[in-house]
């Protein structure tokens, strides 16, 4: 285990599960997000993410529950995402240990076809959780969005002594679109599962404040702990792989040099042609030069 720590973030290079025995103090957490591997057999740096069984990756995540459980503060919140296959057996642990507030679906469009013989899955589930249902921190101002009902139709609610328009705003429900990360996009890092800055800049703002410790067990992309630092917020950030600890690295600690390697983020190549329909190579993404044609 190696670790690493700036200006109020922390870095753990080893196993979630150990790393959060030996280091992480029991309720000492405020906020507590989890998206660790989902079983489906992708490749994290070397890494094959696939148990022999459901049963034998629920027992696994078992374990790192319990970790979660007990290093979240009274007054803590811990979301959990998985695979819709596997969230069931993580559902029924929890309603048994903490209170669900909320089954949240982050709901995202896909370019590609998904399946052609069944529905394919455009969304990912995650469990909204609490140890106390009476004392638990949700700034529902600081994540509201646009009530369509009242902004755009702008309809009259009859039903008051008042007729008066229905509200403009309104807290988020439980079906969230934010599109994936893309290789274009500002945020990509080089990792198979990277989440969206937007999912978790509301999951931040909802349930912890500013100096709150927000825990990460298996970062990642360190979306979690870039968001938090953004955010005032201070992080724990938990990371199996070197590959990927050098993204946490750079995006969260600035340290732009690691075991004599620089540590730079990823390079964008955009094949586009010219006027003379030559396909030409360039790095900085200028999608919109109008001598060119993407």
């Amino acid at each position: 285990m190696t670790r690493f720590e700036k200006n109020g973030h922390l870095i753990y290079w080893g196993d979630a599960i150990e790393v959060m025995k030996s280091e992480v103090a029991s309720n000492s957490i405020d906020l507590i997000f989890v998206d660790p591997p989902y079983n489906i057999g992708k490749n994290f740096a070397g890494f094959h993410d696939k148990w022999a069984s459901d049963e034998a990756y629920a027992t696994w995540a078992y374990q790192w529950l319990n970790q979660c459980i007990r290093v979240l503060k009274s007054t803590g919140t811990l979301y959990v995402m998985t695979s819709t296959q596997a969230m069931p057996y993580l559902d029924i642990y929890l309603r048994n240990k903490l209170t669900v507030l909320s089954r949240i679906v982050w709901y995202y469009d896909s370019s590609g076809v998904q399946a052609r013989n069944y529905f394919g899955s455009m969304y990912e589930p995650i469990l909204h959780c609490v140890k106390s249902a009476d004392n638990y921190t949700f700034n529902g101002d600081d994540i509201k969005v646009e009530a369509r009902t009242g902004s755009q139709r702008k309809l009259i609610d009859y039903r008051k002594s008042v007729p008066t328009q229905y509200n403009t705003e309104k807290v988020p429900g439980n079906v969230w679109q934010f599109p994936r990360v893309r290789f274009r996009m500002d945020e990509y890092e080089e990792h198979p599962s990277q989440k969206p800055e937007a999912l978790l800049d509301r999951i931040i703002r909802a349930s912890s404040n500013e100096n709150d410790v927000i825990l990460d067990p298996f970062s990642g992309a360190f979306t979690t702990a870039a968001v938090a630092k953004r955010l005032n917020r201070k992080s724990i950030s938990i990371e199996s792989q070197e590959e990927y600890i050098r993204i946490g690295l750079r995006r969260v600690l600035n340290i732009l040099e690691y075991k004599d390697e620089r540590l730079l983020p990823p390079r964008k190549t955009y094949i586009r042609k010219n006027r003379n329909k030559q396909r030409i190579e360039n790095s900085t993404g200028d999608l919109f030069n109008a001598s060119c044609e993407a």
